[in-house]
């Protein structure tokens, strides 16, 4: 990088640097040769370092006067003419080094340098996010507050100037770069022993499996997470080794099968996501016809939940971008329009869902369908979360926000991978056993319960990792106990249990802990200080094992 930028300096001021040496070196041998007279009249030569001192504030235009005696008329003759080439070749030198400062490519190859060197300084885990947009921006809000760092690539200068003023902390390295390049890869640090993946969620599956490809070839040990919707791409990733692939269809399908079969396996889902412990008459999906406005990719795996969960629907087979052709406009609801809804039987639907890829044709249609039938229930594709605020406005039922879905899965796979193996898990579960979680819950943690992610090392539980050394039997029970009476329990319920490759859904209240081991943990905040007081000190520990605290006396004698 530093050889680039003296190459593109040394190139752009070879010229003006001849000029100016070429000037001054004919006025500086002009004055040496040509003879002087002293106070005395006496015939002298100028030194090398008197004319070069007189050249050099003449050729600036500082002038402090004829040195080291008065010109004779031959010397003045010649500075006339030096005055000239010299200050036209000082300002020919200056413009070139004003010019250079101001050009493009040693500008961005300045900034290259800069990002390069940022990334090298980098010394937590680090991810690659390539494309800066909403979702990448919600990811980044989240992520990087936690132990680890991202670096982003966009191909646009804009969207790099924009991440720039949003003044993240601590600072996200970026910089202008095409992220199927595999040299801007390299410099955004994939080789780096501390780069743990790249992010690549385009909404175009072919870039997003070049990218793929390119960084399984640039490094094998690293993780990439991208998002997929078509069957081929899907296939692909699977068969180059990719873990993790998003898809946001896919989710959306899952989730109106459980919405509508067990709604309380899809609460307990979407609680992880933010959503409040209890069901409300929104979240409830109907049983009746529905319609799919809509045959797109959406539209598909919509019908593949439906179809799942034994529903009956039809579809509306309406493009955005035709619909948009044909009249001009993406606000549905002309004449033509309600005489489909009414083909397709509105007055007697439980439920339309809009899924076309434009924001304003989906709202438009939920608007017109409401009108046409206040009691059908409403749901939304939103594209966007630029506009979420219109859609909730919009009082619609239901709203899938594809940037949204990105968003919260690919951060709880960064940075609370427990949660994902949780959703993972209960999925095998039925209606029944989701029923007794949620109200267990509700009874030990409270109505608005709180969850985090924990692995058993010395760093996060520095006392039980102490015990666990000497191989102290500690089991989930004992850490339910309040350090400020042990026979009171905590309000804290363990939902999971990994270790090493094996899970434990709803773990044992006996069952023994061990080094390494990861634990998803729902609590109040109360629960929590407690909890995390007794894993780290080593005398409520104590206290909670045995009913003993360790006593120590700093002024016991010594023998």
């Amino acid at each position: 990088m530093n050889d680039q930028i003296i190459w593109i300096v040394l190139k752009r001021l070879r010229t003006p640097f001849l000029v100016i040496i070429v000037t001054f070196s004919i006025s500086i041998l002009g004055l040496m040769l040509i003879p002087g007279a002293d106070n005395s009249g006496k015939v002298y030569y100028m030194s090398f370092f008197d004319a070069f001192y007189f050249v050099s504030y003449t050729a600036s235009t500082i002038g402090f006067g004829e040195t080291p005696y008065t010109f004779t008329y031959p010397q003045r003759m010649w500075v006339s003419a030096s005055i000239y080439i010299t200050v036209i070749g000082w300002f020919y030198g200056i413009g070139t080094i004003i010019s250079l400062i101001q050009d493009e490519t040693l500008r961005k190859a300045i900034n290259r340098n800069s990002f390069r060197r940022e990334i090298l300084g980098l010394v937590e885990p680090f991810y690659i996010i390539l494309g800066y947009n909403s979702i990448t921006k919600s990811i980044i809000n989240r992520v990087n507050k936690n132990e680890f760092r991202v670096v982003v690539l966009d191909r646009s200068e804009e969207k790099i100037e924009e991440l720039i003023l949003e003044n993240f902390y601590p600072n996200v390295p970026a910089f202008v770069g095409e992220a199927s390049n595999q040299k801007m890869l390299q410099i955004a640090g994939i080789h780096q022993k501390n780069c743990f993946g790249v992010i690549s969620l385009f909404e175009n599956d072919a870039k997003n499996t070049e990218i793929a490809t390119i960084c399984r070839l640039l490094n094998k040990k690293v993780d990439v997470i991208v998002k997929a919707s078509a069957p081929q791409h899907l296939e692909y990733f699977k068969s180059i080794g990719l873990e993790h692939v998003q898809n946001p269809f896919e989710i959306i399908s899952k989730r109106m099968y459980y919405s509508i079969t067990a709604p309380h396996i899809w609460l307990l889902e979407m609680w992880i996501y933010g959503h409040a412990l209890n069901l409300r008459n929104r979240d409830l999906l109907p049983h009746g016809k529905y319609i799919i406005c809509g045959y797109g990719r959406m539209g598909i795996a919509i019908e593949e939940g439906l179809k799942k969960a034994g529903i009956d629907y039809i579809f509306f087979d309406i493009n955005s971008e035709e619909y948009k052709q044909r009249k001009d406009t993406t606000i549905f609801g002309d004449e033509e329009d309600v005489t489909k809804l009414l083909e397709l039987g509105i007055m007697d639907s439980e439920c339309i869902i809009a899924a076309t890829k434009d924001d304003l044709l989906n709202l438009t249609i939920l608007n017109k369908a409401k009108v046409l039938n206040p009691d059908i229930y409403t749901i939304a594709r939103e594209n966007s979360l630029d506009g979420i605020n219109i859609f909730q406005a919009a009082k619609i039922d239901r709203i899938y926000i594809l940037e949204q879905i990105l968003a919260d899965t690919t951060y709880n796979y960064l940075a609370q991978p427990l949660t994902e193996i949780f959703i993972q898990e209960i999925r095998k579960k039925d209606e029944e056993w989701a029923v007794v979680i949620v109200n267990m819950l509700h009874t030990i943690t409270g109505a608005n319960p709180d969850y985090f992610e924990l692995q058993i090392t010395q760093e996060n539980a520095y006392a039980l990792s102490l015990e666990l050394s000497k191989e102290t039997k500690v089991t989930l029970s004992n850490l339910r106990r309040s350090r400020e009476d042990r026979n009171k329990l905590l309000h804290i319920v363990y939902l999971l249990l990994k270790r090493g490759e094996e899970i434990y859904l709803m773990p044992e209240s006996h069952m023994e802990i061990q080094l390494e081991d990861q634990l998803l943990i729902v609590c109040d905040d109360e629960g929590r200080n407690d909890f995390e007081y007794i894993i780290n000190n080593i005398h409520e520990l104590n206290y909670v094992l045995t009913s003993k605290e360790k006593s120590y006396n700093f002024f016991q004698k010594k023998d």
